[in-house]
């Protein structure tokens, strides 16, 4: 909790996220970034060779996916128009800033803005509602690292249930629903995590079914969902079952509609864009299924006001 004393300077706001690349020549350092932290791979003191190489295998693939949406990830605009509306919303008492772990405007960047703003109290939200070690664990390390001495601040870890963060999702839910009809069958299609990660005890999968116990409830949703799990990368074991397993199982059971909701995605990005949008919709189409996704939350009134009561609670 942070305390708010007569004379104090404004209160920074510092909203946290893994970027993208920004143009196609930026996706190879961009993953060479990625690759690089324990917290995503593992590989001790091979950590940089064994990123270098990834880099170098992944990229080709990778730009080609980032050509069929523009050339470049949408995450720092819209990162960037998330601050200013939280900004703009929590008035002039307050310093909002966003700041990204693998690609600009890098984290350090960032926090000497902070530092030479004079800010000295700071509210950190990590933009993963669901808590996980590879994404909320990594940023919370890396900023204290560099701004443990300088602030006092709050982290908010998770805020999976949050009730305004829920309301933005139905909102937007209710809004598929008048634009598709809500006959579809829904599918809450989370960024996956590799089984290990589950073994050693990360609570993100029970917090993704958290965010989705809660939507379903107020929803009063009927049993036509499921969740389900995306964006796997490498040749290990992740948690199962595949969005695009799911799929085929629904188009077995000769399910015509499906509506995805990408769940553990506050933005738009390569997965929403290019896999949901691209890939999935293409296989859906094989499948005879008609496949429609949920808006992104993106900077949606609602979704700004669950940022500004988060930060209005923490104070």
């Amino acid at each position: 909790m942070i305390s708010i004393n007569a004379g104090d300077s404004k209160i920074g706001v510092l909203l946290l996220n893994m970027g993208g690349p920004d143009s196609l020549e930026a996706v190879k350092p961009f993953l060479f970034n990625l690759f690089s932290d324990p917290y995503i791979a593992n590989f001790g003191k091979f950590q940089k060779f064994f990123a270098f190489l990834i880099a170098n295998f992944r990229a080709k693939k990778v730009k080609a996916a980032y050509k069929k949406i523009g050339g470049k990830s949408p995450l720092k605009e819209i990162t960037l128009s998330q601050a200013k509306a939280l900004q703009e919303s929590l008035g002039e008492n307050f310093k909002v800033m966003a700041a990204m772990r693998y690609w600009h405007p890098f984290l350090n960047t960032v926090i000497d803005e902070l530092k030479k703003e004079k800010i000295k109290k700071l509210i950190v939200i990590p933009l993963y509602p669901q808590f996980c070690t590879a994404t909320t664990r990594s940023l919370i390390e890396e900023f204290k690292k560099l701004a443990d001495k300088f602030f006092e601040y709050k982290i908010v870890e998770s805020w999976c249930d949050f009730p305004p963060f829920v309301d933005a999702w139905i909102d937007k839910i209710q809004e598929a629903f008048s634009k598709f009809g809500n006959d579809c069958f829904i599918l809450f299609s989370a960024h996956g995590i590799p089984e290990s990660l589950l073994k050693k005890g990360d609570p993100y999968i029970e917090e993704v079914k958290k965010t989705v116990k809660a939507i379903v409830e107020k929803m009063k949703l009927n049993k036509n969902y499921k969740i389900c799990y995306q964006s796997k990368v490498g040749p290990i074991k992740w948690v199962q079952p595949s969005t695009e397993k799911v799929m085929t199982e629904l188009a077995n059971r000769e399910i015509k509609k499906v509506l995805i909701v990408p769940i553990s995605f506050v933005s738009d990005h390569i997965e929403t864009l290019y896999e949901i949008d691209i890939v999935f919709k293409e296989k859906a189409k094989n499948l005879g299924i008609e496949l429609y996704r949920v808006a992104s939350l993106n900077n949606s009134a609602k979704f700004i006001n669950a940022l500004k009561t988060l930060v209005l609670e923490s104070i």
